[in-house]
């Protein structure tokens, strides 16, 4: 619930956005009928080289939605995706909405106990998949480990592959496709095989759920943000508006963060179909083919995370490709080091903006102009519609002036309805419907906000907070440097102390003393790394935002061996 007295950012917002612009809500499907009536016969999606039109799409989404209705699914059953980047994708997110289901996302490099525990807390009832090993044995095993999964529905994989491409995977990849029992599975073509006219739901945009999208867990078991129609179709609005000088039509998005993430379910697909851009999808992240695609299909967008804009810095043949048709770049998902995002623009001749969010709020939040003023290690304005708060981080209550320190608070049309099934870490999460990130920063005085680090990585040194951002950015700033993380390791006498983990540039060599003596002059003693290790590669979530989680188990692996 927004107030009506938004803070300063107003009065310095980019030019030909509008603050209190009117936010487009609707029910999320409609984009695909709209995108069909108005650009049918463009590209939807570009996959490995296969290409399916809006109108196309359309028909496989209604055909889907009808199989799926023949399943049994109604409003509010849970239909589980897990699948990586191919079009069954996008057939199956926007059929189980035009039925009024509900998307469960699930991350396909997920372990059955993760799986299992996805489906029984979301009560998942049916699960599409695909005919691949890496993916079938897990969700399959799922039938008999959980209490509400009743049906699976498998895709093959060579069936959405140009037809050379499909009978090659057939033969030369029969090794990486599952042997699929008929007893335990609805195969793709025979759930397609209908007039493609289901019977349509009414969708209350407001109440009606289209998507739980799960935490990470970083902290304690994953929890189900409960995301309506309205949330993600006033995102994908917000977004809109962020770009006021779109081709409505005429944009290509490349696709290579995973669609079951809520950064590229919002940023890539919904905001591609709402707009009728088309999709370039590649299953996964891999530089030399990603280089590749931008230079031969040359798209106009590509969201990503710091990581992926940090490896195409560091490509040592980046001269080969063209990379000039990228207009615009939004990084998410973990701080955009200033050091990346100023190289990356220099290389590509792009503009590359920083933006903020949480799955709990569709996820964007904030994001830094994309014409007009960039504040270095700003992640932005709050987008429209949307306020934030600094609070008090020992008393909540009390908002906190510009230039203080505290806790980012949000509100906005795009945050969630609640988590799934757990009323009292809902009620801690949005008192007053205000969604609490548990990130501190602040903002100056013209409304730009400012990250800090996460309340839970603070690290405790002498009394003193220190914020592993503020190491990382600082050792960013050395040239033989490609990554870098900052975790707090316990001291025995300051409580705490600062350790970072660097991965160099492919070439450099760089020691530790080294690396302290460039520090000297740039961080406080408070803030200077107790012990700085050097690592070939460094831990990373799967959609390759750097991780500090494995770096902490390690550390207190550590001490219990030495205490034992």
């Amino acid at each position: 619930m927004t107030t009506n007295t938004p803070g300063p950012w107003t009065e310095h917002y980019p030019e030909g956005i509008e603050w209190s612009a009117p936010l487009d809500q609707c029910p999320l499907h409609h984009y695909i009928q709209s995108s069909a009536t108005q650009y049918g016969d463009h590209p939807a999606i570009d996959f490995l080289d296969r290409k399916t039109t809006y109108a196309e799409l359309e028909n496989l989404v209604s055909r889907a939605a009808k199989g799926l209705q023949a399943l049994g699914a109604s409003k509010g059953t849970r239909i589980g995706l897990c699948l990586p980047n191919t079009p069954y994708s996008v057939i199956f997110y926007f059929a189980t909405l035009k039925v009024g289901a509900t998307v469960v996302n699930f991350n396909p490099l997920y372990v059955e106990r993760e799986i299992a525990y996805q489906i029984d807390d979301s009560e998942t009832e049916i699960m599409v998949t695909m005919d691949l090993k890496v993916i079938y044995p897990k969700v399959a095993a799922m039938l008999t480990q959980t209490q509400s999964l009743k049906t699976i529905v498998v895709c093959p994989m060579a069936q959405i592959l140009p037809p050379i491409k499909g009978l090659l995977f057939r033969v030369l990849k029969k090794k990486d496709i599952a042997a699929v029992r008929e007893s335990q599975a609805v195969a793709y073509h025979q759930l397609m095989n209908n007039d493609g006219r289901p019977q349509a739901a009414e969708i209350d945009v407001d109440e009606d759920i289209a998507v739980l999208q799960y935490t990470g867990g970083t902290t304690g078991q994953p929890k189900g943000a409960m995301l309506t129609h309205g949330n993600l179709t006033a995102n994908v609005s917000q977004m809109k508006l962020w770009f006021p000088n779109l081709a409505p039509g005429e944009e290509k998005v490349l696709g290579v963060l995973p669609l079951f993430h809520v950064f590229a379910m919002t940023g890539v697909m919904n905001f591609a179909v709402a707009t009728g851009a088309e999709m370039i999808l590649l299953p996964r992240y891999e530089l030399e083919q990603t280089l590749k695609t931008i230079n031969k299909k040359a798209p106009t967008l590509f969201p990503a995370v710091p990581t992926i804009y940090t490896s195409i810095n560091n490509a040592p043949d980046l001269s080969k490709y063209n990379l000039s048709a990228i207009r615009y770049c939004i990084s998410g998902g973990a701080p955009l080091p200033l050091e990346v995002k100023n190289q990356f623009e220099q290389l590509t001749g792009c503009r590359l903006v920083e933006g903020y969010g949480l799955s709990e709020c569709s996820p964007v939040a904030t994001c830094n102009a994309l014409q007009g003023v960039n504040k270095e290690g700003s992640i932005g304005l709050p987008v429209p519609g949307t306020e934030l708060s600094i609070h008090d981080i020992d008393d909540p209550e009390q908002t906190l002036g510009p230039n203080h320190r505290g806790e980012v608070w949000i509100s906005g049309p795009q945050v969630m309805k609640g988590y799934w099934q757990r009323e009292e870490e809902t009620r801690q999460a949005l008192p007053g419907g205000w969604l609490r990130t548990g990130d501190a920063g602040y903002m100056d005085e013209e409304g730009h906000f400012f990250l800090v680090d996460r309340l839970k990585d603070l690290i405790l040194c002498s009394g003193y907070n220190v914020y592993p951002r503020n190491i990382e950015e600082a050792i960013y700033l050395h040239s033989s440097v490609a990554e870098v993380t900052v975790i707090g390791v316990p001291d025995e006498y300051r409580g705490e102390a600062p350790k970072a983990f660097v991965k160099l540039k492919e070439g450099e060599t760089l020691d530790e003393m080294e690396l302290i003596e460039f520090l000297a002059d740039k961080l406080s003693k408070i803030e200077m790394p107790s012990v700085i290790e050097f690592r070939s590669e460094l831990p990373k979530t799967l959609i390759g935002k750097l991780s500090k989680k494995e770096l902490k188990a390690e550390e207190l692996a550590k001490i219990e061996d030495s205490n034992a």
